[in-house]
C-alpha cells in the first residue's frame, strides 16, 4: 500500500491562494479523513494527489514497491451514457482484461453493491444513491491500491450511507489505502485511523482519528470541530 508525501503543496488560481505550503505525510494503511470548513482545500488536495490539477508549486510522491493503480469517487459521479454494466466494465478497460473477464468482474462488482438486478439499466435514470453505489463499484471492479473518496455520502439517505461506509471499510481492509473527504465528524470517527485538519490551505493538525476528535490541539481544530469561531478569526487566535 502506498504513503503520500505532500511536499509543499501550494495553488493558486486568478490571484487567491487555495493551497498555502500544505505539507503532510498520509500513512500507507486505514482510511485518512481530510476535515475542515468549506474553502479550506480539502476537494482540491484529493484532485492533486490523482493528478487530475498540477499544483502551482510543490509536490505529491507516493511511495510505493510497485505501481499504484487509483480510482476516484466523487461526491457528483461522472456517468456516461450508457448502462450500469458498460459503466463499469469501461472502467476495467485499461487493465486488458478480456471482455469476458471485464464483465464477470463487472457483474461481481455490481452485486457487490447490490445493483446486480438493475446490470442493464440505463445509468444515467439511476437516482443519487443508487449512482454513487455505482461508482463504488468501479472502484471496487478495478481493485486499486489508492481511493479518493470525496464527500462520498453527502445528500444520501442513512441505509444508502450505511452501505457506502461498509463498502469503504472492506476495501481498506482489503489493503487499499482510502483517503476520504467528509463533513461529517460520525463517519470520520466511524472510519478513520487518523484525520489530517486543513484550514486555509494549510495543514494544522494531523494524528489519530479518536485524538484529534475527541481531544485536538489547534485552535482551529477545536473550533472546527465545536463551531464556536468563525475560520475568519483564526489567524488572531492561533
Amino acid at each position: 500500500m502506498p504513503s503520500l508525501h505532500l511536499e509543499d503543496l501550494v495553488l493558486c488560481r486568478n490571484g487567491t491562494t487555495i493551497l498555502d505550503g500544505l505539507t503532510a505525510m498520509i500513512p500507507a494503511t486505514g482510511i485518512t479523513a481530510l476535515i475542515g470548513p468549506n474553502g479550506a482545500g480539502k476537494s482540491i488536495t484529493l484532485r492533486i494527489i490523482d493528478g487530475l490539477i498540477a499544483p502551482t508549486r510543490g509536490r505529491v510522491r507516493i511511495v510505493a514497491s510497485a505501481p499504484v493503480r487509483r480510482a476516484f469517487v466523487f461526491q457528483r459521479p461522472a456517468l456516461v451514457r450508457a448502462s450500469a454494466l458498460a459503466n463499469v466494465a469501461l472502467a476495467l478497460a485499461p487493465l486488458r482484461l478480456s471482455r469476458a473477464e471485464r464483465e464477470a468482474r463487472a457483474r461481481a462488482a455490481l452485486a457487490r453493491v447490490g445493483l446486480a438486478d438493475r446490470a442493464g439499466d440505463p445509468a444515467t435514470r439511476f437516482s443519487g444513491g443508487e449512482q454513487q453505489r455505482l461508482a463504488l463499484a468501479r472502484a471496487w471492479a478495478v481493485e486499486p491500491g489508492l481511493l479518493l473518496a470525496d464527500e462520498p455520502t453527502a445528500n444520501l439517505d442513512p441505509a444508502v450511507t450505511e452501505l457506502v461506509e461498509a463498502l469503504l471499510a472492506e476495501m481498506a481492509a482489503r489493503g487499499t489505502k482510502v483517503v476520504l473527504v467528509s463533513h461529517n465528524l460520525g463517519q470520520v470517527m466511524r472510519l478513520a485511523a487518523d484525520v489530517l485538519v486543513l484550514a486555509q490551505g494549510r495543514a494544522v493538525e494531523h494524528g489519530p482519528a479518536r485524538a484529534i476528535l475527541t481531544a485536538p490541539q489547534r485552535p482551529e481544530t477545536r473550533a472546527y470541530i465545536a463551531g464556536e469561531l468563525p475560520w475568519t478569526s483564526f489567524a488572531a487566535v492561533s
